[in-house]
Order: C-alpha cells, then structure tokens, then sequence
C-alpha cells in the first residue's frame, strides 16, 4: 500500500512539474508492468508500421504523383514553366513533365525498406525513452537521422537510371542551364536527381510521420496491446 502510494505521490508530483521524463524514470517495473524493453520495443512496432502502411504506398504507381502530400512539383524557380505551358494549351506535356519526376521516386523507394529495418533495429531503450517523450514526430526524426545519408546513396542511382531510360535527365539538364543563364534569375540546382532524390527523401519521412501521430493522438490506432501500454505513458 504504501509503495502504490509512493508512486502516486511521484507521478502528482511529476505533472504538476510538467517533467514526464521522470514519471518514465521513477516508476518500478513491477508497479507498471512496462519493461524497458516493452518500451523499445513499442517503438520498433510503431515505425515498423509506419514503414509497412506508410512508405509501401509510395512504392506504387502514382504512389506520389497522385498524393498530394508527397507530389513533386518543379522547383520553386521553375514554376513558370509549367504554368507556361499550360497557358498556351500544352497541358498534357506539362503533366507527362512532372510524371517523369514522380515515377522516378517511386521507383526508388523500393529501396528504403532494408535500411529502414536496420535503423529500427538499432534503437536503443534511451532512444525509446527520448522518442516516447518527445513531440509528434521524434521517431521519424530519429529515423531521418539514422537513415537519410543511406537512403540518399540508394535513392540517387535509381532516380538517375530512371530519368536516363527516358532522356529526362538531358532534357531538364539543358532547360535549367539555359534559365540559369538568363540574366538576374534566381539560379536552380541543374541537377534535377538530386532535387528529386531530395523530394523523394521528404516524401518519405513525411509519410512515416502521418503514421506516428495517428498512432501517439489516437488510441485506436494502437492496434496492439503493446502500443496501447506504452504509448498511453505519453497520453
């Protein structure tokens, strides 16, 4: 009785003190039958879904050409370009334009779930406990960190090989050099798989990010009793 008070007293005092890391750090295993390794490996289970609902999709035809969230669009500086080209009825070019750059990502996606598994792996209880604590989107942070130099060296060849197949690297090449050239400009990337490559990456994350805060905000989105267990710590 008087150690559940002892806990009690602990997490009162822990809210009133806005500090819900201590809450994590103080309470005795055996009082919330949540272990530091039911803590880690929430955290596993929730990217892991964000990965199998999220990321899967963008793998697929117009996986990003036809969601909003994720569409690659032209560079900034380049907009006028397709707006141009809509203007003057040529529309349909415009569109098979940004296909080409959206097929492209989706192509390459494929190729992130390997390295996405590695780094969920390799989380850590402090990890865990950091994330858990953390704002809405700390697991995708930690991935990001954890997988955006790895993901970028597999996305970038897929991207390129995929622009090759249709001459697309050329062509936009060629475009962006010569609108670099124009006087007083704001200069672009001319190197379009990079700026896709980079988009992609975004896209990504973005999607992983969709995921966790469905999973922390809504309840019934812990599909398992173990997200429901720890995730409510945070609730």
């Amino acid at each position: 009785m008087k150690r559940n008070l002892l806990v009690l007293m602990i997490i009162l005092q822990s809210y009133a003190c806005n500090e819900l890391q201590q809450v994590v750090n103080q309470l005795p295993q055996g009082g919330t039958g949540v272990s530091n390794l039911q803590i880690a490996q929430a955290l596993r289970e929730a990217l892991d879904m964000g990965i199998d609902k999220q990321v899967s999709k963008l793998t697929k035809t117009d996986g990003f050409y036809k969601n909003e969230l994720v569409k690659i669009l032209l560079p900034e500086e380049l907009q006028k370009v397709n707006k141009t080209l809509r203007d003057i009825g040529l529309g349909n070019l415009a569109d098979e334009g940004l296909k080409v750059l959206n097929r492209a990502a989706e192509d390459a996606v494929s190729e992130a779930t390997p390295i996405f598994i590695d780094a969920v792996k390799g989380i850590t209880f402090n990890d865990a406990k950091n994330i858990l604590l953390g704002s809405d989107d700390a697991a995708t942070q930690y991935l990001t960190n954890a997988t955006q130099t790895a993901l970028y060296a597999k996305f970038n060849p897929v991207i390129k090989n995929s622009f090759g197949k249709v001459g697309a690297d050329q062509i936009w090449n060629n475009l962006i050099t010569k609108y670099n050239n124009i006087p007083l400009t704001k200069k672009v990337n001319p190197d379009l798989t990079d700026y896709v490559t980079t988009e992609a990456l975004n896209g990504v994350y973005t999607m992983i990010a969709i995921e966790e805060k469905e999973i922390r905000t809504k309840v019934s989105s812990r599909t398992t009793d173990l997200l429901r267990k720890v995730f409510s710590l945070q609730d």
